[in-house]
């Protein structure tokens, strides 16, 4: 049938589905076509936290948003104009996601009695019980569908059945007027062992695409422009491959091997993951029996001259905390990534949340400070590790990167940078004592850095340890030299804030309100800041990715405003901490902890609520 096709500037999609339908593939496939199409995008994979909960049940539901645009997209977006249901319990899910606008595709036959009651409806009719008659519903017979097209592919019945989510990405694709090449060039390489897979799914992608065109249910198809980018080479990038890869780069301009030893966690093990296909650029990576066995590595791997790395969660950072203090008091190059999960304990390993804060910067015994550095998108994880290693290398300290699940997760376009736009990396190394004897934390004057002596050198011998030392290396529990060394490990911390760059403000440089935040908030607020601008509001945002020691400028930006309003996916951490560091100005806060990010118009209706 022919329809009208429509110019949009962005629209939000939600695949949804039992954790067994392959929801998670089809968004990412999804995301793969607006890539290459040149849309700007940002995605959220929000996976079920049991790993096989029931089926058909609301605890079992994945799902996966993505936001695509011909404009600035920082957002997965809020509530979504398309959203696909693969059985009742998605949809019950996610009913409250929707605009009232949206358009929901739901597989008809899944709409079974039996299937709905165990998603909780208790008539017949779901789209009444959740009070949606006003969206336009796509009662669409998925699975029957693709049983039909797949009946002569000799494929068993499971198979066949797993192939549904082509067939709802065929009707995707067609909505969007997306090409399905890149998606049959996909197909080509995933199964090129299995020509009948190849076969059976480029059918099943083509038939959902034609039924969508030719039923009478769809009265328009959209069509979304690409994105004006910078020239340059892009492509999709999740963070925790962005971090992998920034650590890579700065191994590459410190000229020191990187060494990560790390033990899987979720939602940080893709770190491990990544680093660990990279041997071809001489990544060594140990998978060790336990998250204490993962740092002491690190630790004993920088001793010998690595660029060292441990990546984990809240519940294994607690686990740390004894070594992160030996790495504090050796004062070797450790960076600790945590991809922080909602808490506490265990808590739901598949939610994020910013709840490992006040853990990063006190939760070690004894004056333990340390760095602490937040990336904020996808994107910006690869700028993050990159300088969280640096700092780390250069000033001789342990360096604690905060990340999230939402970023870690999430991905977007990425410009892939050149490398000699990167600084170098030069660690303060000695081969040689020239004026006598070594003294391992004898210091810099500009960065308080001890030197670092590779172990197996001539005249170099040293030791380090847990134990308290003088400059020269000699234990000592002479109170005066306890003292002494911990304001100079203090000390070289807060140095630090002469090295990284002055707090940005973006939007109103003063004014009414500043909404202040850390870490994967960045895209809602700075999209949140966008909308009040737009509606006449004197409304600013300070983003803090430097989080101990603070940016130099931070009261000289606070002041220029007359209200602080702190948001965070925690009850004030961030808040609190500022309250210890700038008692001058009051603070007001926003909080969320539902392991859920914000949504733009939570933030816009905090700031308006105040204003």
């Amino acid at each position: 049938m022919p329809h009208k096709i429509v110019d949009i500037k962005n629209v939000v999609i939600r695949f949804s589905g039992d954790s067994g339908d392959g929801m998670q593939l089809t968004g990412a496939l999804f995301t793969d076509a607006a890539a290459l199409w040149g849309n700007e995008f940002s995605t959220f994979p929000d996976f079920p936290a049991e790993i096989r909960a029931p089926q058909d049940t609301i605890a079992g539901v994945s799902g996966f948003q993505i936001h695509i645009g011909s404009v600035d997209v920082h957002t997965p977006g809020d509530l979504c104009d398309v959203l696909v249901a693969m059985n009742p319990a998605a949809l019950r899910a996610n009913a409250g996601r929707t605009k009232s606008t949206a358009t929901i595709i739901i597989d008809a036959d899944a709409f079974e009695e039996k299937r709905s009651t165990r998603a909780g409806f208790t008539t017949g009719d779901p789209i009444r019980e959740l009070k949606l008659e006003d969206r336009t519903v796509i009662y669409a017979p998925i699975t029957s569908l693709t049983k039909e097209s797949l009946k002569d592919s000799g494929l068993d019945a499971k198979a066949v059945v797993r192939s549904k989510n082509m067939f709802a990405l065929g009707i995707c694709f067609y909505l969007f007027n997306r090409p399905l090449q890149a998606t049959f060039n996909y197909f080509e390489k995933k199964f090129a062992k299995r020509p009948e897979l190849i076969a059976a799914n480029n059918k099943v992608l083509q038939d959902g695409f034609n039924y969508a065109g030719n039923i009478q249910a769809i009265h328009n198809t959209y069509n979304v422009k690409p994105a004006k980018y910078p020239k340059g080479t892009y492509r999709n990038i999740n963070g925790n491959q962005a971090t992998a890869w920034g650590f890579i780069a700065a191994s590459e301009k410190s000229g020191r091997p990187l060494f990560c030893g790390s033990y899987p966690i979720t939602p940080a093990t893709s770190i491990l993951e990544e680093l660990a296909v990279r041997k071809d650029l001489g990544v060594k990576t140990l998978q060790c029996e336990d998250e204490i066995a993962g740092i002491c590595t690190a630790i004993g791997a920088a001793f010998a001259g690595n660029l060292a790395i441990t990546t984990t969660s809240g519940p294994g950072l607690s686990l740390k905390s004894e070594a992160l203090g030996l790495a504090v008091i050796t004062e070797l190059p450790l960076v600790v990534v945590d991809v922080q999960r909602s808490g506490p304990s265990t808590g739901i390993p598949t939610k994020t949340e910013q709840t490992d804060l006040l853990q990063a910067l006190y939760g070690r015994n004894g004056e333990c400070p340390m760095v602490i550095m937040a990336s904020h998108s996808p994107s910006h994880c690869f700028d993050a590790a990159f300088w969280a290693a640096k700092l780390a290398l250069e000033h001789m300290m342990p360096v604690m990167l905060l990340s999230e699940g939402f970023i870690g997760n999430g991905s977007e376009p990425w410009r892939i940078p050149q490398m000699k736009d990167y600084p170098a990396i030069v660690p303060p190394l000695v081969d040689a004592v020239n004026d006598g004897e070594y003294f391992p934390f004898l210091r810099d004057e500009k960065r308080l850095a001890r030197r670092w002596a590779l172990p197996g050198t001539p005249g170099l011998m040293h030791r380090i340890g847990g134990l308290e030392k003088d400059n020269a290396g000699q234990v000592s529990s002479d109170p005066l030299v306890h003292e002494k060394m911990v304001r100079e490990r203090a000390a070289k911390v807060e140095r630090v804030a002469d090295f990284i760059p002055p707090l940005k403000v973006f939007g109103e440089q003063e004014g009414d309100l500043l909404l202040v935040g850390w870490g994967g908030t960045f895209g809602h607020l700075y999209g949140a800041v966008k909308q009040l601008q737009s509606e006449h509001r004197r409304v600013g945002l300070a983003h803090f990715d430097y989080i101990h020691p603070l940016p130099k400028n931070t009261a000289d930006v606070f002041k220029k405003f007359k209200t602080i309003l702190v948001c965070e996916l925690n009850n004030g951490q961030f808040a609190d901490y500022l309250r210890s560091r700038h008692q001058e100005f009051y603070y007001r806060q926003y909080n969320k902890v539902q392991g859920q990010p914000f949504m733009v118009s939570e933030i816009t209706g905090a700031v308006n609520a105040i204003l």
